[in-house]
C-alpha cells in the first residue's frame, strides 16, 4: 500500500457532461460508483500497477492516465464495462484531476482515444500543452 493519498478533483466539465448522464441513469450507484473512483484515484500508484489503469503519457511531474471502471452493483469488470476516466496526476501537488468520465458509448466508434484527445484539447488547454496532444 502506499503511503501517500493523492488529493482527488473532479473537473466542472467532467461533471456537467457525462457525470450529469450517469447519475441519472445509475441513481443511488452512481454515487456509490463515484466514491469508488475516487478512493481510486486518492490511491493511484496502486491501481497504475494494475491492468485497471493504463499509463497514456509521462511529461515531468504530470502524468496521463487512462482509468477503466464498473457500476457499483453491475456485475461487470471494470474493463468489460467500457466505462472510463481520463486522469491527469500531478505527482508533485500529489493531485489526481478527472478530467473525462465517459462511456465508451458516449463517443464516436471509430475512434474512441482521438474523441477524448479532441475533449482534452478543447477543454484542457494546459494539458494538452504538457502532453502535447
Amino acid at each position: 500500500m502506499d503511503q501517500y493519498k493523492y488529493n482527488v478533483v473532479v473537473e466542472k466539465f467532467a461533471e456537467r457532461h457525462f457525470i450529469k448522464f450517469f447519475a441519472k441513469k445509475y441513481k443511488s450507484e452512481w454515487t456509490k460508483t463515484l466514491d469508488n473512483i475516487i478512493f481510486i484515484c486518492e490511491h493511484i500508484e496502486n491501481v497504475l500497477k494494475t491492468k485497471r489503469a493504463d499509463l497514456i503519457s509521462a511529461s515531468g511531474d504530470y502524468r496521463l492516465v487512462k482509468l477503466d471502471f464498473a457500476i457499483f452493483g453491475l456485475k461487470i469488470s471494470p474493463k468489460r464495462s467500457g466505462n472510463r476516466c481520463i486522469l491527469m496526476v500531478d505527482d508533485k501537488m500529489r493531485m489526481v484531476r478527472i478530467l473525462l468520465v465517459y462511456a465508451k458509448t458516449d463517443l464516436p466508434f471509430k475512434n474512441e482515444t482521438q474523441e477524448w484527445k479532441n475533449l482534452v484539447r478543447s477543454e484542457f488547454k494546459d494539458i494538452a500543452e504538457i502532453f502535447k496532444i
